[in-house]
């Protein structure tokens, strides 16, 4: 095996983490492959005799090309025409994937994630998701190891005061996804308004390019009174006769996608309260933002 072969199959053993890093800081499949892939170039061209460490080297190349996307993305997040919310992606249910993997790259905790600093951003990734030393994300984002520390500390009150953890019944939130599916298919308000919480949100990301609600739904009633609306009405042209609604995993948990004969629609994410009933949905209809789900392949989400 040639030098060159060697480099390219070690960098293709990290590519599935670069990846995983790459998501959780960017929220976007299509950016997170291309940072992965300005990785590979970087790699290609650097000086590999000199890498002690080639996990660390390429995990300080991907978050730093991460977070320069990042800080040049964020005006166009802040023009975005209704809520931005993440491009979704199918995970696979890996036995090996654990709680914190497929919660720290749910729906709800990327949402969270936006509101951070990119800098905050990628300490909170690196520190609380990959068990990275406080030393190494100082290298990795050229900070004072103390500096590193306040970010952490910002970082983590910051996700713990607006995303509160509960233990995660994996079985119960499928039931409920499952059960909201069969409501939601049939216009049975009823079934929706018990599967609810009282002051259940709905986010709809249609980015100005299908009509969604530019503003959150709030309350069980009126999110209840959205979803019914899917059995008797056309939805971007389909009609309901004409659409397929499936239960999958998506962002590490029980979503639903929605699809025409030709594409898909839009990927319905929940999240849950205390008592199993669904606190917040998350609508993604942007076409843009469903060419990940439309492949059909499971993306990587662990974290070792």
């Amino acid at each position: 095996m040639t030098g060159q072969d060697a480099d390219q199959q070690l960098f293709q053993q990290y590519r599935s983490l670069l990846f995983s890093v790459a998501y959780r800081l960017l929220g976007t499949a299509a950016d997170a492959e291309d940072t992965v892939q300005d990785a590979w170039i970087k790699w290609s061209a650097a000086d590999r005799s000199q890498v002690a460490d080639p996990k660390a080297y390429l995990a300080r190349i991907v978050s730093n090309l991460a977070m320069d996307r990042l800080r040049s993305t964020r005006h166009k997040r802040e023009v975005y025409v209704g809520p931005w919310l993440p491009e979704p992606i199918l995970t696979g249910g890996d036995a090996a994937e654990t709680a914190m993997d497929a919660e720290s790259v749910s729906m709800a905790m990327l949402v969270v994630l936006e509101t951070l600093s990119p800098l905050e951003r990628a300490v909170f990734v690196l520190r609380e998701v990959f068990d990275f030393s406080h030393a190494e994300i100082a290298e990795v984002v050229e900070r004072s190891e103390a500096a590193v520390r306040q970010a952490a500390h910002r970082a983590r009150e910051h996700v713990r005061s607006r995303r509160p953890r509960f233990t995660a019944d994996r079985a119960q939130q499928r039931d409920a996804t499952e059960r909201f599916l069969t409501a939601a298919t049939g216009g049975d308000m009823n079934s929706l308004m018990e599967l609810l919480s009282p002051d259940v949100t709905l986010w709809t990301d249609g980015g100005g390019k299908v009509r969604q609600a530019l503003r959150p739904v709030v309350g069980a009633s009126k999110v209840a009174t959205w979803f019914a609306a899917i059995a008797t009405v056309p939805y971007q042209g389909v009609e309901p006769a004409d659409m397929a609604a499936e239960m999958v995993e998506i962002n590490g948990g029980p979503g639903m996608v929605f699809s025409a004969p030709d594409r898909v629609i839009a990927t319905l994410t929940f999240d849950f309260d205390a008592e199993g009933r669904i606190s917040a949905i998350h609508n993604v209809a942007n076409p843009d933002k469903l060419r990940a789900v439309g492949t059909g392949t499971p993306y990587p989400i662990r974290t070792r």
